[in-house]
């Protein structure tokens, strides 16, 4: 069984910076491609970064492109998502998620994912 925990959300101002957390449980966090992915108010869930199992790629929507980063640390089972040059349409719910395939390549694909994060709400004001 695999838990999914992210924090670091909040209120921030336009321009300003953020770093989501996400922690996980279970004994494959270091074999498994992550992804990070959001869902505003009215909108589909869309995907913002992901991350290989070994962290040697990253993949990145091309709205988040050279503001935000993906990163991990597996001996801490953690992902993180530093979030800089936010903007207001950046406010929503982040969620961190699991490929289900195991040493596999990034994908931006949502049903290639098994395990989900509850959430953590950034907001954005202009």
């Amino acid at each position: 069984q695999v838990q999914l925990v992210e924090s670091g959300g909040g209120l921030v101002q336009a321009g300003g910076s953020l770093r989501l957390s996400c922690a996980a449980s279970g004994r494959t966090f270091s074999s498994s491609t992550m992804g990070w992915f959001r869902q505003a108010p009215g909108k589909e869930r869309e995907f913002v970064a992901a991350i290989t199992w070994s962290g040697g790629s990253t993949a990145y929507s091309d709205s988040v492109k050279g503001r935000f980063t993906i990163s991990r640390v597996n001996t801490k089972s953690t992902m993180y998502l530093q979030m800089n040059s936010l903007k207001p349409e950046d406010t929503a719910i982040y969620y961190c998620a699991r490929r289900r395939t195991l040493f596999s390549s990034t994908t931006d694909r949502i049903p290639e994912y098994d395990y989900w994060g509850q959430g953590t709400q950034v907001t954005v004001s202009s």
